[in-house]
Formats: structure tokens, C-alpha cells, sequence
């Protein structure tokens, strides 16, 4: 094979098992790898009602056929599992330079199943693979784990692993690999510290096969001019990171800000992207065969060592969401959710909800909003699953329904949404209903051409078209999660541009309609996976607030979100049932006919 491996790892932590199976020519070019060939695994593996924090659940970590060629941004991971926290299929992907290692070690794939006796830990040193005693680690933030594991293995090895949250099953916890850079969402920590699998360790000395290396070459080279010429990719991220949109989505009125209760931040400045490049930056950071760099080298007074970020997602959720605008008690609040491994979003979020709560009081002695400190000591305390800690490491669906108010939960399927409000971005509130994985901007990035313009602007408050666009997102941003590629480069790059790139890498004939009918097949793949699990219309909804109170002020005044005509229409496009569940017919038509046989048996559609 050109481009992938050909082989899958498989490690049984129960009986210390290693062994591997191939890759087939078939999963590859149906799935292509990362995100696709993780839920191609699990549905067909996984029983139906697999408790996510079982041993029987799997945690599988994926390359794509792209990474480690050295294609523009080729450098990701997806992991994949069922998720503790909202119950569906999930994926989370991570960028930094752990991905390149695993392929280069020779693995498209390690498939990880059963739960260690004792914590442990794996080391992957291209063929000998080895499952180390990690006793002495179990405890440790992040940084300290990856220091003392490179030490014990080789100092050129990349290590993803969790911290104390993930060890102690938080619902919110994330994986984190080189230090900084995140698998974040959907409790994936929690379910590598269900296995007491503390970290994984991988360094290769073999190169992925490139078919054609002068196409290849040619390609990339394309790829790159597209890169530098498009305003997102050239200036906006390059110099400002992902926080350059604090400011343009506070604007439009869409920063959600006081737990969603308003969209716009009076102090949105104070936290934006250019007040971090004024004060704590100190410079910018790239992951693997990236030049677009937006990562940020951060620094605050009082701390001994700099810390990454935060990102936009960040100082949202532990900044305008919780009215706070101390952007140092925000960056220690970022810091210290990568050395416990939490996912920022839903930690920032669950707090704001706890805030909400506490103002509304349903929450004896709970946090007040726009309490600086409180961010800080309450990231400790989730981490430590202390006091009330613990109930916030549930995250903001089972906190809020605890105290009797479901409504004060800002998720979609139990995950708490991102930044963007989308009472003033359409789109994004059906692409957050529709999201398999529960509420996510990256699984169609409607705010690309609801805002950004990119790479048309389309007006954000009208709902025509506003379905045939999130599907074809979503079907495009699948494929790049299963290439596996960093979604900043769907603002330069097209489906045509990522054709060319896996022809001239594995020397099969793809076109860019294939790519979209491969995002297609996965996501109705997903799909099949919650609907064998239950899920249906009634999980494809917005927060109340969202669908019956208008935004009180700014550019996105008096909206809500008109969601149900959108819903109808998508699901018709979908080929989906009025209640959200595929047709037999339509998995059929995308191969998938496993899961047309299980959907039919079970809805006799």
C-alpha cells in the first residue's frame, strides 16, 4: 500500500496481548483512516449498550494516509471511542507531533481493549511494543508524565497521556499529547484511565510510501501557495491564533457571555486575541507540517514555566461564558486544564452553568459570575475531583439536572456547546442539533460562511439553504478528520485540492466528489452507531434558552433560533427518517450494509 501502514496494532491491557491485523485496501479507500476508520471499528466491534467505562469499550487512536508525508498539516491523531459523557460514538482529534511518531512507527491504528491490572503504560518503538509499569507516574499532571516517560524510553519519543482527571474517570476529562495539544472532548481521558492506561509512548524510523513524489511535490507546493494567499490562513490565525475571533464574534453579537444569558461581552477586548499578543505572548508555535502556526507560547507573572494558549474556545469558556475578564486568571485556568487533562470548554461552560444556578439560587455557596479566582480554584478542584469538584467534572448536563434546572445546561447530547451563539449564526445552532458526536462548531463550521465569509458570506440569520450547506460541511470535515487533517485547512483548501494530495500519495483515483461521498458514508456511519443506541430527534435539539429567548442586546438582538423548519429539511436531504434515524436504504447505497441490516431490525425502516 502507498500512503498508509497496512496494519492496525491491537493491544488486549487485560491479558497483555499484543498482536496486529492488516488493513485492508477496501476499509482503507471506504474509511481512508483517522476519525472513519475509528467508527468503522467500533460499530463493528462494540455491542450495543457498552458501558463506555467497561473494559469492553474500545479506545482506538488513528492516523490518516496523509500523515507524516509531510502534506500541509498532515501532522494530527483522532481518538476514537464511545463517550462517557454524552453515551454516542465519538472522536476527538489532537495536532502537535505524536500522530507522525505512531505512523512512522508503522500503524495506521492501535486498537485498545480490556483494562490493565495495575496502571501502565505503552511503549512503541516501531514493531516491539511493550506495556510498562506506570505506578510511579499514576498521580501526575501531564508535564510530569511526559518528562519522566521520554526519560525512560528515548528523549526523541512523543507521548500523549493523561493527568489525574482522566485517572480518576472524569466525565470531562481529555488526552494530551506534547504537553499542550489536546484530544479534548467527550470524557476520552476518562475512558484511557477506565483501562489504567496512564500514557502512550511512540517513535519510528519508517516513512510512509508516497506513490507518485513529483505529483506529491507539485501538490503540496499548491497547497501551500493556497495556504499563504487566503487572508485566514496568511494573517488572521498566523498572528493572532484562534483568539483573533473574540472581538469579530463578540461584534455580530454571537459571544455567548453569563452561561449563554447574553452575546455580547462588554469586556470581550480584555481577553481578544490581540490583547494576548500585547501581553503574555511570547511566540508562535506550529504542530507537525503546519506553516499556518497558530498556536501561542504563553507566559504569565507568577509562573515558573509557559504554558499554551489559550485558544479561542478557551477564553470563552473560562472568560465571557463566566463574565470573567482577568485574561492571567483565564491563562492559569488554561494552564492548569492541561496539566489535570480537561477538556476547557466543558469545564468553562459547566462552571458557567454552576454560576447561573448559584445567581439563581439553586446553588448554596456556588460561584459567582465574573469571580476571577473562582475560575482558577474551581479548575483544582475538578481535577481533584474535590468538594465541589466533583460535581462539576460530571459536567454542565448532570450538574444541572441535579440542582432541577435541566434548562441551565448549554449541551447538545450532554456536551456543552463552543463559543458561538447561534441565535446569530443560523446554521451553526443545526449544526450543533445534528452533530453526532453532540454540540460541535467543527463538525460543520457554519460560522465559516455565516461570518468569516469564507468562502462566501452568506447572510447568518436567514435559515434558506441553510441545511444542504451544514450536510455538505459536515460531510467535507469528516473526510478531513479521517485524512487526518487540521480543519484550518478548509479555509485555503478545497475537496479537489485534498483529491489531488491522497492520488498522488496512495495511488488511488479519488476525486473530490469521493471525498464528499466518503464524509458522507461516515457520518451516516456514525450515525447508525447512536441510533443502534437510541438516540433520535429528541436528542438533535437546542437548549431551550436558545429556541424561545431572544438575545437581549447587540448586533444579534431579538433572535432565537428557528430550528425545527431546518431540521425537517436536513433530514429529508439526509435520507433519514422524520425522527432522525438513517434509512435502510440510504446505508445501503453508501455500502454500509451491516448497519442497514441492524437499523432495519431494529426501526423496520
Amino acid at each position: 500500500m502507498y500512503g498508509w501502514m497496512g496494519k492496525i496494532l491491537r493491544i488486549d491491557l487485560t491479558e497483555k496481548k499484543v498482536s496486529s491485523n492488516p488493513l485492508t485496501s477496501e476499509q482503507a479507500e471506504l474509511f481512508l483512516g483517522g476519525r472513519g476508520l475509528g467508527v468503522d471499528v467500533l460499530f463493528r466491534e462494540l455491542p450495543r449498550g457498552t458501558d463506555p467505562l467497561s473494559p469492553e469499550n474500545k479506545l482506538v487512536f488513528a492516523t490518516g494516509p496523509l500523515t507524516g508525508t509531510g502534506a500541509p498539516t498532515a501532522g494530527r491523531y483522532s481518538v476514537i471511542t464511545r463517550s462517557p459523557l454524552t453515551g454516542t460514538i465519538f472522536d476527538s482529534n489532537s495536532g502537535g507531533h505524536f500522530g507522525v511518531q505512531l505512523k512512522r512507527a508503522g500503524w495506521d491504528a492501535v486498537v485498545i481493549e480490556g483494562r490493565a491490572g495495575k496502571p501502565s503504560y505503552l511503549w512503541i518503538r516501531d514493531d516491539t511494543v511493550e506495556v510498562r509499569n506506570a505506578d510511579h507516574i499514576w498521580g501526575s499532571n501531564t508535564h510530569t508524565t511526559e518528562d519522566i516517560v521520554r526519560s525512560e524510553t528515548e528523549k526523541d519519543a512523543k507521548v500523549t497521556c493523561i493527568g489525574p482527571a482522566g485517572e480518576r474517570h472524569i466525565l470531562i476529562s481529555s488526552i494530551i499529547n506534547d504537553k499542550h495539544r489536546a484530544a479534548g472532548r467527550g470524557g476520552v481521558g476518562a475512558v484511557m484511565g477506565s483501562k489504567n492506561l496512564k500514557a502512550i509512548a511512540a517513535l519510528g524510523s519508517q516513512e510512509p510510501t508516497i506513490a507518485n513524489k513529483e505529483e506529491f511535490t507539485a501538490t503540496a507546493r499548491l497547497c501551500l501557495e493556497a495556504v499563504a494567499k487566503n487572508p485566514i490562513t496568511k494573517d488572521s490565525l498566523p498572528n493572532y491564533g484562534t483568539t483573533v475571533l473574540v472581538n469579530v464574534i463578540n461584534e455580530i453579537g454571537a459571544l455567548p457571555s453569563f452561561n449563554f444569558q447574553r452575546g455580547y461581552f462588554e469586556d470581550a477586548d480584555a481577553i481578544s486575541g490581540e490583547t494576548i499578543r500585547e501581553r503574555i505572548l511570547e511566540k508562535r508555535v506550529a504542530c507537525d507540517a503546519c506553516t499556518i502556526a497558530c498556536g501561542r507560547q504563553t507566559k504569565i507573572p507568577g509562573r515558573d514555566r509557559q504554558g499554551e494558549g489559550p485558544e479561542y474556545e478557551s477564553v470563552w469558556s473560562l472568560g465571557a461564558a463566566c463574565a470573567v475578564r482577568d485574561l492571567e486568571a483565564i491563562a492559569e485556568a488554561n494552564y492548569l486544564c492541561n496539566e489535570y487533562g480537561l477538556d476547557t470548554i466543558s469545564t468553562g461552560s459547566t462552571i458557567a452553568c454552576a454560576m447561573e444556578l448559584s445567581a439563581a439560587g439553586h446553588l448554596s455557596g456556588g460561584p459567582n459570575f465574573g469571580d476571577a479566582e473562582a475560575i482558577v480554584n474551581l479548575v483544582r478542584l475538578t481535577g481533584e475531583r474535590s468538594g465541589i469538584g466533583s460535581e462539576l467534572g460530571e459536567g454542565s448536563f448532570r450538574l444541572a439536572e441535579r440542582h432541577g434546572h435541566p434548562e441551565f445546561s448549554m449541551s447538545v447530547k450532554a456536551l456543552e456547546m463552543p463559543g458561538y451563539d447561534p441565535r446569530g449564526i443560523q446554521g451553526m445552532g443545526l449544526a450543533y442539533a445534528t452533530s453526532n458526536r453532540g454540540a460541535c462548531h467543527l463538525r460543520g463550521y457554519m460560522t465559516s460562511p455565516e461570518v468569516l465569509g469564507s468562502p462566501a458570506l452568506i447572510d447568518r440569520f436567514k435559515t434558506d439553504g441553510k441545511a444542504s450547506l451544514t450536510m455538505l460541511l459536515q460531510n467535507i470535515s469528516a473526510a478531513t478528520d479521517s485524512m487526518v487533517l487540521c480543519r484550518f485547512s478548509q479555509f485555503a483548501l478545497n475537496p479537489d485540492h485534498y483529491a489531488r494530495l491522497l492520488r498522488s500519495v496512495t495511488n488511488v483515483s479519488f476525486t473530490g466528489r469521493d471525498l464528499i461521498n466518503i464524509g458522507e458514508r461516515i457520518y451516516n456511519l456514525e450515525r447508525a452507531f447512536n441510533a443502534r443506541e437510541g438516540f433520535s430527534r429528541k436528542d438533535d435539539s437546542l437548549p431551550r434558552r436558545l429556541l424561545q429567548t431572544p438575545l437581549p442586546e447587540g448586533h444579534s438582538k431579538n433572535t432565537t433560533v428557528a430550528l425545527d423548519p431546518m431540521l425537517d429539511e436536513y433530514y429529508n436531504l439526509r435520507g433519514w427518517t422524520n425522527d432522525g434515524v438513517p434509512m435502510s436504504s440510504t446505508l445501503s447505497e453508501l455500502g454500509l450494509h451491516d448497519a442497514s441490516k441492524q437499523i432495519s431490525d431494529m426501526y423496520s425502516i
